[in-house]
């Protein structure tokens, strides 16, 4: 329940933002995304004419740290992945096994990527409302169930997308496929996982801009998020090109197919570099 002195924002049941008096006085500020990527909260003391960032503690920046390590590298290695096997698939230099184990591999980098992204959601620090202007860190913990915090659920749908491509990837080593096979079992999993990308990207925009529509060019978060964004956008842009037609058994196109996927995949691996630069 929300303190009379603290304001909330955010959009529809998800808080994103809180601001309230700690006893000391002053105002501290929460955000979503900069508490639990960089476990800081913005404080201004009485009569100060600027904000502080306070920290949480050096165990919990560390763990958070290498959280974020591990999960931008695999980000960028699955990324890279994707764009070979897009780039082989395009310029003819391998078969389709080949491809297929390219893509694979890169699968399983993502799946990583979708894991780490939601642990680091799910033993994120956290404040605790109307106290002191600081955050506190939980016992490790492997799993939670958190469906009205936005920040979980765009990292559970994130990981419940890289899964989903995992079932369209396994599939695709199948041999002697009919096209209605190959539709049902190969591209129906790639646009399902397109569709959970570009809504786990809508919701860290929530998160990131408040419920609002906004642009900010000086927060290193927003471009992450972006990013990864126009990456989902591009797979999608790549899923669909890659329909089957049932009458030819040919792709709608096939063209169009590889290239999104190339720079579907080299956004994720820009958006993994730019994280790196996100931590504590």
């Amino acid at each position: 329940m929300e303190q009379p002195d603290q304001r909330s924002e955010g959009a529809g049941p998800f808080t994103t933002r809180l601001t309230w008096q700690p006893p000391g006085g002053g105002t501290a500020v929460w955000e979503s995304r900069p508490a639990r990527r960089r476990g800081i909260v913005a404080v201004r003391p009485p009569g100060a004419a600027g904000a502080r960032h306070v920290s949480a503690d050096g165990p919990v920046l560390a763990r958070l740290g290498r959280l974020n390590a591990v999960a931008a590298t695999a980000f960028i290695i699955g990324g890279a992945l994707f764009a070979v096997g897009a780039a082989v698939a395009q310029f003819g230099s391998g078969d389709a096994t080949t491809c297929a184990s390219i893509y694979f591999a890169g699968g399983l980098f993502f799946n990583t990527g979708g894991y780490l992204s939601l642990l680091q959601v799910v033993n994120a620090p956290r404040h605790v409302p109307g106290g002191e202007d600081a955050l506190v860190a939980r016992r490790w913990r492997w799993w939670s169930y958190e469906p009205m915090r936005v920040d979980w659920l765009s990292a559970f749908v994130l990981f419940a997308g890289t899964l989903v491509f995992a079932v369209d990837l396994l599939d695709s080593f199948l041999q002697g496929l009919t096209v209605q096979q190959i539709n049902r079992l190969i591209w129906a999993p790639d646009v399902i996982g397109c569709v959970l990308f570009l809504i786990s990207g809508h919701l860290a925009f929530v998160e990131i801009c408040h419920g609002r529509p906004c642009i900010r060019e000086r927060d290193l978060g927003w471009w992450i998020v972006a990013v990864n964004q126009l990456g989902s956008v591009l797979f999608m842009v790549s899923a669909l090109a890659a329909y089957t037609r049932p009458a030819t058994g040919s792709l709608i196109n096939a063209d169009i197919a590889n290239w999104g996927t190339l720079t579907g995949a080299l956004c994720f691996s820009v958006g993994g570099v730019l994280q790196h630069y996100e931590r504590p």
